[in-house]
């Protein structure tokens, strides 16, 4: 098969996309709009990009009909934000979190997440994920015009919550309990708990 980009559909384009770049991190951010009402989504086009600053970088796309997420237009107004780690035991609630719900109803009390404040920044964190990054905008970038056109929010990190239960005894994270999920194409998820082990050449 072969795909010429300019003379396809972009719905098509973004289901090639999402069904072979895999598998895909979860950022599970956490926002505030300019009354203080929380937001919490998940987005798959995720990752880290420096360590000095430690940079991470997510892009909440426009919905189909080219209107802004609320994700988006939060950071608009209130440029900071908690990335909550996604692990195997949260994956439902993970889930809920996509639903579309009106502006200000909360994604957190939808999926019954209890949340507890933040140390630097002013979006809350995800109690029971055991892992939390405090943000804070550096830029966004907008990145094409229309339906599910990108918006790459580069979040600079400013602290790391790391629950001892997935440290292993040198102190450094082990992703047999951490245990990640990431997404494939369509429905399909993945664990991160098939590992294998290769030393750098």
């Amino acid at each position: 098969m072969i795909i010429d980009v300019p003379s396809t559909d972009i719905v098509k384009i973004y289901r090639t996309l999402i069904e072979v770049i895999t598998p895909r991190p979860i950022a599970w951010v956490t926002t505030i709009d300019a009354e203080g009402r929380i937001n919490l989504a998940p987005f798959s086009f995720f990752n880290a990009f420096g360590a000095n600053p430690p940079v991470v970088v997510f892009s909440p796309g426009l919905r189909r009909d080219g209107t802004k997420k609320d994700t988006l237009r939060n950071l608009e107004i209130v440029p900071e934000f908690v990335l909550n780690a996604a692990v195997e035991d949260l994956a439902e609630p993970m889930n809920a979190t996509s639903k579309e719900l009106p502006p200000g109803q909360s994604e957190a009390e939808y999926a019954g997440l209890a949340l507890q404040p933040s140390t630097k920044v002013r979006p809350p964190r995800v109690a029971v994920s055991p892992v939390h990054m405090e943000c804070r905008v550096r830029q966004i970038v907008p990145i094409g015009d229309g339906p599910i056109a990108a918006n790459l929010v580069i979040g600079e990190v400013l602290l790391i919550h790391i629950d001892d239960s997935v440290l292993d005894p040198s102190g450094h994270v082990d992703p047999r309990k951490l245990r990640t999920i990431a997404r494939l194409g369509g429905d399909y998820y993945c664990r991160s708990t098939d590992l294998f082990e290769m030393k750098r050449p």
